[in-house]
Protein backbone atom coordinates (compact mmCIF):
# COMPACT_ATOMS: atom_id res chain seq x y z
CA UNK A 1 0.00 0.00 0.00
CA UNK A 2 2.36 2.81 0.53
CA UNK A 3 4.25 2.34 -2.81
CA UNK A 4 0.39 2.82 -4.48
CA UNK A 5 0.16 6.20 -1.89
CA UNK A 6 3.76 7.35 -2.90
CA UNK A 7 1.95 7.13 -6.62
CA UNK A 8 -1.19 8.61 -5.56
CA UNK A 9 0.81 11.37 -3.76
CA UNK A 10 2.49 12.10 -7.45
CA UNK A 11 -0.38 12.49 -8.46
CA UNK A 12 -2.27 14.14 -6.39
CA UNK A 13 0.61 17.21 -6.38
CA UNK A 14 0.77 17.38 -9.99
CA UNK A 15 -1.91 20.33 -10.06
CA UNK A 16 -0.02 22.35 -7.69
CA UNK A 17 3.20 21.86 -9.03
CA UNK A 18 2.38 22.81 -12.29
CA UNK A 19 1.09 26.19 -10.70
CA UNK A 20 4.43 26.47 -8.58
CA UNK A 21 6.16 26.17 -12.05
CA UNK A 22 4.30 28.66 -13.53
CA UNK A 23 4.43 31.34 -10.63
CA UNK A 24 8.64 30.60 -10.79
CA UNK A 25 9.11 31.29 -14.32
CA UNK A 26 6.85 34.12 -14.20
CA UNK A 27 8.95 35.49 -10.70
CA UNK A 28 12.94 34.94 -12.36
CA UNK A 29 11.75 35.51 -16.45
CA UNK A 30 14.26 37.92 -17.67
CA UNK A 31 11.32 39.89 -18.89
CA UNK A 32 10.04 40.60 -15.40
CA UNK A 33 10.94 43.84 -14.55
CA UNK A 34 10.34 43.42 -10.65
CA UNK A 35 12.70 39.65 -10.92
CA UNK A 36 15.80 40.92 -9.95
CA UNK A 37 14.25 42.62 -6.67
CA UNK A 38 14.28 40.62 -3.08
CA UNK A 39 11.13 39.41 -2.71
CA UNK A 40 10.82 38.17 -6.21
CA UNK A 41 14.06 36.01 -5.33
CA UNK A 42 12.59 34.95 -2.37
CA UNK A 43 9.61 33.80 -3.80
CA UNK A 44 11.72 32.03 -6.60
CA UNK A 45 14.02 30.74 -4.30
CA UNK A 46 10.84 29.12 -2.53
CA UNK A 47 8.90 27.39 -5.18
CA UNK A 48 12.25 26.18 -6.40
CA UNK A 49 12.66 24.35 -3.34
CA UNK A 50 9.19 22.99 -3.44
CA UNK A 51 9.51 22.09 -6.76
CA UNK A 52 12.51 20.39 -6.63
CA UNK A 53 11.01 18.35 -3.40
CA UNK A 54 8.00 17.10 -4.87
CA UNK A 55 9.34 16.20 -8.46
CA UNK A 56 10.78 12.52 -9.93
CA UNK A 57 14.11 12.63 -10.38
CA UNK A 58 14.77 10.90 -13.85
CA UNK A 59 17.76 8.45 -14.79
CA UNK A 60 20.54 11.15 -16.01
CA UNK A 61 23.01 10.77 -18.68
CA UNK A 62 26.44 9.78 -18.76
CA UNK A 63 26.78 13.20 -20.84
CA UNK A 64 30.32 12.48 -21.52
CA UNK A 65 30.68 14.02 -25.30
CA UNK A 66 34.67 13.69 -25.31
CA UNK A 67 37.64 13.22 -23.18
CA UNK A 68 41.60 14.00 -23.41
CA UNK A 69 43.47 11.52 -24.62
CA UNK A 70 47.26 11.80 -25.17
CA UNK A 71 46.47 15.74 -24.47
CA UNK A 72 43.66 16.27 -27.26
CA UNK A 73 39.76 15.92 -26.98
CA UNK A 74 38.85 12.77 -28.29
CA UNK A 75 34.68 12.13 -29.63
CA UNK A 76 32.67 9.49 -27.65
CA UNK A 77 30.07 8.09 -28.85
CA UNK A 78 27.72 5.73 -26.91
CA UNK A 79 26.74 2.41 -28.05
CA UNK A 80 24.88 -0.43 -26.68
CA UNK A 81 26.52 -3.84 -26.95
CA UNK A 82 24.64 -6.32 -24.92
CA UNK A 83 21.19 -6.28 -23.92
CA UNK A 84 19.45 -8.16 -21.05
CA UNK A 85 15.68 -7.80 -19.33
CA UNK A 86 17.67 -6.16 -15.98
CA UNK A 87 20.79 -4.84 -17.75
CA UNK A 88 22.10 -3.03 -21.07
CA UNK A 89 26.37 -2.75 -21.45
CA UNK A 90 27.21 0.70 -22.50
CA UNK A 91 30.45 0.99 -25.00
CA UNK A 92 32.06 4.35 -24.57
CA UNK A 93 33.10 4.47 -28.15
CA UNK A 94 36.36 6.74 -28.31
CA UNK A 95 37.27 8.37 -31.87
CA UNK A 96 40.78 6.78 -32.18
CA UNK A 97 43.07 4.26 -33.10
CA UNK A 98 44.89 3.05 -29.67
CA UNK A 99 44.38 -0.37 -28.80
CA UNK A 100 43.61 -0.12 -24.81
CA UNK A 101 42.73 -2.96 -22.61
CA UNK A 102 38.95 -3.46 -22.65
CA UNK A 103 37.69 -2.97 -18.66
CA UNK A 104 34.06 -4.03 -18.00
CA UNK A 105 33.14 -1.73 -14.98
CA UNK A 106 30.56 -3.23 -12.34
CA UNK A 107 28.06 -0.81 -11.61
CA UNK A 108 26.70 -1.16 -8.07
CA UNK A 109 22.73 -2.24 -8.39
CA UNK A 110 21.93 -0.43 -4.88
CA UNK A 111 19.94 2.31 -5.84
CA UNK A 112 21.63 4.99 -7.90
CA UNK A 113 21.52 4.78 -11.51
CA UNK A 114 25.31 3.53 -13.09
CA UNK A 115 26.07 7.42 -14.11
CA UNK A 116 27.32 7.44 -10.30
CA UNK A 117 30.54 6.23 -11.67
CA UNK A 118 30.82 9.25 -14.38
CA UNK A 119 33.87 10.72 -12.90
CA UNK A 120 35.22 7.01 -12.85
CA UNK A 121 34.49 6.18 -16.28
CA UNK A 122 35.88 9.55 -17.86
CA UNK A 123 39.50 9.53 -15.83
CA UNK A 124 39.22 5.27 -17.06
CA UNK A 125 38.68 6.81 -21.14
CA UNK A 126 41.99 8.23 -21.08
CA UNK A 127 43.83 4.65 -21.27
CA UNK A 128 40.57 2.18 -21.82
CA UNK A 129 38.66 0.60 -23.75
CA UNK A 130 35.51 1.21 -21.44
CA UNK A 131 32.46 -0.75 -20.88
CA UNK A 132 29.83 -0.59 -18.04
CA UNK A 133 26.87 -2.25 -16.45
CA UNK A 134 23.66 0.02 -16.80
CA UNK A 135 21.34 -1.36 -14.46
CA UNK A 136 17.37 -1.35 -15.24
CA UNK A 137 15.17 0.06 -12.75
CA UNK A 138 12.97 -3.13 -11.84
CA UNK A 139 9.94 -1.26 -11.84
CA UNK A 140 10.11 -1.45 -15.90
CA UNK A 141 10.67 -4.35 -16.29
CA UNK A 142 7.68 -6.57 -16.86
CA UNK A 143 6.84 -9.89 -15.57
CA UNK A 144 7.10 -11.35 -18.32
CA UNK A 145 10.69 -11.30 -18.18
CA UNK A 146 11.00 -13.51 -15.02
CA UNK A 147 13.10 -12.40 -12.19
CA UNK A 148 16.26 -11.75 -11.06
CA UNK A 149 18.71 -12.70 -7.79
CA UNK A 150 22.20 -12.95 -7.06
CA UNK A 151 22.57 -16.11 -9.16
CA UNK A 152 21.27 -13.94 -12.29
CA UNK A 153 23.80 -11.27 -11.39
CA UNK A 154 26.27 -13.71 -12.05
CA UNK A 155 25.11 -14.98 -15.14
CA UNK A 156 25.33 -11.57 -16.39
CA UNK A 157 28.53 -10.65 -15.68
CA UNK A 158 29.52 -13.72 -16.46
CA UNK A 159 27.87 -13.45 -20.18
CA UNK A 160 29.30 -10.45 -20.47
CA UNK A 161 32.80 -11.21 -20.06
CA UNK A 162 32.31 -13.42 -22.93
CA UNK A 163 30.70 -11.15 -25.40
CA UNK A 164 33.97 -9.12 -24.65
CA UNK A 165 36.22 -12.04 -25.27
CA UNK A 166 34.48 -12.99 -28.61
CA UNK A 167 34.76 -8.94 -29.73
CA UNK A 168 38.50 -8.73 -28.85
CA UNK A 169 40.11 -12.33 -28.34
CA UNK A 170 41.71 -11.26 -25.11
CA UNK A 171 40.37 -11.38 -21.60
CA UNK A 172 39.03 -8.16 -20.28
CA UNK A 173 39.68 -6.59 -17.01
CA UNK A 174 36.91 -5.86 -14.38
CA UNK A 175 36.24 -3.10 -12.04
CA UNK A 176 33.89 -3.90 -9.57
CA UNK A 177 32.52 -0.54 -7.44
CA UNK A 178 31.20 -1.52 -3.93
CA UNK A 179 27.89 -4.14 -4.34
CA UNK A 180 29.35 -6.07 -6.88
CA UNK A 181 32.97 -6.99 -5.51
CA UNK A 182 30.85 -10.30 -4.44
CA UNK A 183 29.22 -11.32 -7.75
CA UNK A 184 32.51 -10.49 -9.64
CA UNK A 185 34.41 -12.80 -6.94
CA UNK A 186 31.94 -15.77 -7.45
CA UNK A 187 32.00 -15.05 -11.04
CA UNK A 188 35.90 -15.25 -11.38
CA UNK A 189 35.81 -18.44 -9.04
CA UNK A 190 33.44 -19.91 -11.64
CA UNK A 191 35.53 -19.12 -14.82
CA UNK A 192 38.79 -19.84 -13.30
CA UNK A 193 37.76 -23.49 -12.08
CA UNK A 194 36.27 -24.13 -15.56
CA UNK A 195 39.32 -22.96 -17.17
CA UNK A 196 37.08 -20.60 -19.41
CA UNK A 197 39.35 -18.52 -21.69
CA UNK A 198 36.33 -15.26 -21.53
CA UNK A 199 37.65 -15.18 -17.47
CA UNK A 200 38.79 -11.65 -16.44
CA UNK A 201 42.72 -10.86 -16.29
CA UNK A 202 42.33 -8.74 -13.47
CA UNK A 203 39.63 -7.88 -11.22
CA UNK A 204 39.76 -4.64 -8.92
CA UNK A 205 37.52 -4.35 -6.38
CA UNK A 206 36.86 -1.14 -5.03
CA UNK A 207 35.27 -1.11 -1.48
CA UNK A 208 33.62 -4.22 -1.89
CA UNK A 209 31.98 -6.11 1.41
CA UNK A 210 33.67 -9.50 0.96
CA UNK A 211 33.84 -10.01 4.51
CA UNK A 212 31.10 -7.83 6.64
CA UNK A 213 32.40 -8.85 9.99
CA UNK A 214 35.56 -6.96 9.63
CA UNK A 215 35.35 -3.61 10.84
CA UNK A 216 31.18 -3.18 10.47
CA UNK A 217 30.01 -0.03 9.63
CA UNK A 218 26.41 1.52 9.25
CA UNK A 219 25.07 -0.86 6.19
CA UNK A 220 26.38 -3.98 8.17
CA UNK A 221 24.81 -3.15 11.44
CA UNK A 222 21.44 -2.52 9.98
CA UNK A 223 21.20 -5.24 7.62
CA UNK A 224 22.05 -7.48 10.23
CA UNK A 225 19.93 -5.97 12.88
CA UNK A 226 16.76 -7.69 12.57
CA UNK A 227 16.40 -11.00 11.09
CA UNK A 228 15.36 -11.64 7.15
CA UNK A 229 11.49 -11.90 7.45
CA UNK A 230 11.77 -7.98 8.23
CA UNK A 231 13.00 -6.87 5.70
CA UNK A 232 10.71 -9.05 3.58
CA UNK A 233 8.12 -7.65 5.58
CA UNK A 234 8.64 -4.26 5.64
CA UNK A 235 10.96 -3.05 2.78
CA UNK A 236 9.65 -5.38 -0.20
CA UNK A 237 6.40 -4.03 -1.68
CA UNK A 238 4.89 -4.74 -4.78
CA UNK A 239 4.90 -2.23 -8.43
CA UNK A 240 1.39 -0.72 -8.93
CA UNK A 241 -0.06 0.33 -12.29
CA UNK A 242 0.64 2.09 -14.69
CA UNK A 243 4.57 1.04 -14.42
CA UNK A 244 5.61 -1.33 -17.28
CA UNK A 245 7.13 -3.71 -13.99
CA UNK A 246 3.26 -3.76 -12.04
CA UNK A 247 2.93 -6.63 -10.06
CA UNK A 248 7.31 -7.22 -9.29
CA UNK A 249 8.27 -6.95 -6.15
CA UNK A 250 10.67 -4.41 -5.11
CA UNK A 251 12.94 -3.03 -2.73
CA UNK A 252 11.34 0.35 -3.97
CA UNK A 253 13.68 3.73 -4.65
CA UNK A 254 12.28 6.04 -2.76
CA UNK A 255 12.94 3.73 0.15
CA UNK A 256 16.55 3.77 -0.56
CA UNK A 257 17.20 6.90 -0.33
CA UNK A 258 15.39 7.62 2.67
CA UNK A 259 18.20 5.47 3.92
CA UNK A 260 21.04 7.82 2.03
CA UNK A 261 20.12 10.69 3.33
CA UNK A 262 19.46 9.58 7.08
CA UNK A 263 22.90 8.44 6.88
CA UNK A 264 23.97 11.92 6.56
CA UNK A 265 20.82 14.03 7.15
CA UNK A 266 22.40 17.15 8.73
CA UNK A 267 24.61 17.31 6.05
CA UNK A 268 22.12 17.39 3.27
CA UNK A 269 19.73 20.13 5.81
CA UNK A 270 22.99 22.21 5.82
CA UNK A 271 23.11 21.92 1.85
CA UNK A 272 19.91 22.36 1.12
CA UNK A 273 19.74 25.51 3.12
CA UNK A 274 22.66 26.91 1.30
CA UNK A 275 21.23 26.33 -1.76
CA UNK A 276 18.09 28.45 -0.69
CA UNK A 277 20.26 31.12 0.34
CA UNK A 278 22.34 31.05 -2.90
CA UNK A 279 19.14 31.16 -5.04
CA UNK A 280 17.94 34.28 -2.86
CA UNK A 281 21.60 36.18 -3.52
CA UNK A 282 21.67 34.62 -7.48
CA UNK A 283 24.61 33.10 -6.98
CA UNK A 284 23.67 30.77 -9.79
CA UNK A 285 27.35 28.98 -10.22
CA UNK A 286 27.10 27.67 -6.53
CA UNK A 287 22.92 26.54 -7.06
CA UNK A 288 24.17 24.82 -10.00
CA UNK A 289 26.72 22.94 -8.24
CA UNK A 290 23.86 21.81 -5.71
CA UNK A 291 21.12 21.32 -9.00
CA UNK A 292 23.60 18.78 -10.50
CA UNK A 293 24.75 16.87 -7.53
CA UNK A 294 21.42 16.44 -6.35
CA UNK A 295 19.95 15.48 -9.61
CA UNK A 296 22.56 12.49 -9.46
CA UNK A 297 22.09 11.55 -5.79
CA UNK A 298 18.30 12.08 -6.19
CA UNK A 299 17.75 9.33 -8.94
CA UNK A 300 17.36 6.27 -7.56
CA UNK A 301 15.97 2.86 -8.74
CA UNK A 302 13.80 -0.11 -7.39
CA UNK A 303 15.55 -3.31 -6.83
CA UNK A 304 14.37 -6.91 -7.86
CA UNK A 305 13.56 -7.73 -4.20
CA UNK A 306 15.19 -11.56 -5.10
CA UNK A 307 18.11 -10.09 -4.77
CA UNK A 308 18.07 -7.33 -2.41
CA UNK A 309 17.03 -10.29 -0.01
CA UNK A 310 19.56 -12.03 -1.32
CA UNK A 311 21.81 -9.79 -1.07
CA UNK A 312 21.03 -9.53 2.78
CA UNK A 313 21.09 -13.03 3.76
CA UNK A 314 24.05 -14.20 1.72
CA UNK A 315 26.54 -11.25 1.91
CA UNK A 316 25.85 -9.44 5.19
CA UNK A 317 23.49 -11.90 7.07
CA UNK A 318 25.38 -15.17 6.97
CA UNK A 319 29.02 -13.58 5.29
CA UNK A 320 29.08 -16.77 3.13
CA UNK A 321 31.94 -16.13 0.57
CA UNK A 322 34.12 -15.06 3.49
CA UNK A 323 33.31 -18.32 5.97
CA UNK A 324 33.38 -20.60 2.64
CA UNK A 325 30.04 -21.92 2.34
CA UNK A 326 28.79 -19.13 -0.62
CA UNK A 327 26.67 -21.34 -3.07
CA UNK A 328 26.28 -20.72 -7.23
CA UNK A 329 23.01 -22.96 -7.73
CA UNK A 330 23.92 -25.69 -5.38
CA UNK A 331 27.55 -25.13 -6.60
CA UNK A 332 30.16 -23.95 -3.79
CA UNK A 333 32.11 -21.69 -4.72
CA UNK A 334 35.82 -22.40 -4.72
CA UNK A 335 37.76 -19.45 -4.87
CA UNK A 336 41.22 -21.04 -4.85
CA UNK A 337 40.23 -21.81 -7.88
CA UNK A 338 41.52 -18.74 -9.15
CA UNK A 339 45.81 -18.98 -10.23
CA UNK A 340 45.84 -16.19 -13.16
CA UNK A 341 43.34 -13.40 -12.62
CA UNK A 342 45.34 -10.19 -11.10
CA UNK A 343 43.50 -9.15 -8.02
CA UNK A 344 43.40 -5.44 -6.78
CA UNK A 345 41.62 -4.47 -3.81
CA UNK A 346 40.85 -0.65 -2.76
CA UNK A 347 39.59 1.07 0.39
CA UNK A 348 39.03 4.31 1.73
CA UNK A 349 40.81 5.34 5.28
CA UNK A 350 37.38 7.12 5.79
CA UNK A 351 34.90 4.60 4.37
CA UNK A 352 31.97 4.50 5.80
CA UNK A 353 30.00 2.70 4.74
CA UNK A 354 32.73 -0.51 3.86
CA UNK A 355 34.79 -0.91 6.99
CA UNK A 356 38.89 -0.92 6.22
CA UNK A 357 39.36 -4.75 5.71
CA UNK A 358 36.10 -5.82 4.41
CA UNK A 359 37.53 -5.39 0.65
CA UNK A 360 41.22 -6.72 1.79
CA UNK A 361 39.70 -9.86 2.62
CA UNK A 362 39.33 -11.02 -0.80
CA UNK A 363 43.22 -11.36 -1.09
CA UNK A 364 42.84 -14.12 1.33
CA UNK A 365 40.25 -16.01 -0.03
CA UNK A 366 42.41 -16.38 -3.53
CA UNK A 367 44.89 -18.98 -1.47
CA UNK A 368 46.39 -20.49 -4.78
CA UNK A 369 47.36 -17.01 -6.48
CA UNK A 370 50.62 -15.84 -6.86
CA UNK A 371 51.92 -12.32 -5.19
CA UNK A 372 52.88 -10.93 -8.10
CA UNK A 373 49.15 -10.93 -9.11
CA UNK A 374 47.86 -9.27 -5.44
CA UNK A 375 47.87 -5.73 -4.96
CA UNK A 376 46.16 -3.87 -2.00
CA UNK A 377 45.60 -0.24 -1.36
CA UNK A 378 44.19 1.53 2.01
CA UNK A 379 43.59 5.37 0.45
CA UNK A 380 44.60 7.77 2.70
CA UNK A 381 41.67 10.45 3.45
CA UNK A 382 38.95 9.55 1.54
CA UNK A 383 35.64 8.18 2.29
CA UNK A 384 33.39 5.98 0.23
CA UNK A 385 32.81 8.03 -2.48
CA UNK A 386 36.12 9.12 -3.13
CA UNK A 387 37.15 6.17 -3.78
CA UNK A 388 36.40 6.34 -7.32
CA UNK A 389 35.42 9.78 -7.86
CA UNK A 390 37.16 13.06 -6.82
CA UNK A 391 40.46 14.93 -7.04
CA UNK A 392 42.03 11.22 -5.19
CA UNK A 393 40.49 9.03 -7.58
CA UNK A 394 42.02 10.91 -10.39
CA UNK A 395 45.41 12.20 -9.16
CA UNK A 396 46.64 9.14 -6.38
CA UNK A 397 44.08 6.20 -7.05
CA UNK A 398 43.38 5.40 -11.09
CA UNK A 399 47.19 5.79 -12.09
CA UNK A 400 47.63 2.63 -9.82
CA UNK A 401 45.00 1.01 -11.17
CA UNK A 402 46.05 2.12 -14.86
CA UNK A 403 49.29 0.46 -14.46
CA UNK A 404 48.02 -2.63 -12.35
CA UNK A 405 45.76 -3.24 -15.28
CA UNK A 406 48.30 -2.28 -18.33
CA UNK A 407 50.71 -4.98 -16.06
CA UNK A 408 48.22 -7.89 -16.22
CA UNK A 409 47.30 -7.49 -19.82
CA UNK A 410 46.66 -11.73 -21.49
Amino acid sequence: MLYHFYEMSHAAINPMRQMAKWAHNFNSSPNNPLASNYLARYQSAQLEMFLDATRRYEKPAFNLPFVQVDGKDVAITEEVVATKPFCKVLHFKRDTKRNDPPVLIIAPMSGHYATLLRGTVKKMLEDHDVYITDWTDARDVPMSEGTFDLDDYVDYIREFLQHLHKTFNARAHVLAVCQPGVPAMVTASLMAEEKDPARPASMTLMGSPIDVSVNPKGPNELATSRPLSWFENNVVMTVPFPNRGMMRRVYPGFLQLQGFMSMNLDRHVNAHLQHFRHLIKGDGESAEAHREFYDEYMAVMDLSADFYIQTIDRVFQRKLLAIGEYDYRDRRINPSAIEDIALFTIEGERDDITGIGQTEAAQKLVTNLPDKYKKHLLQSKVGHYGIFNGSRWREQIYPQVTEFIKSHRS
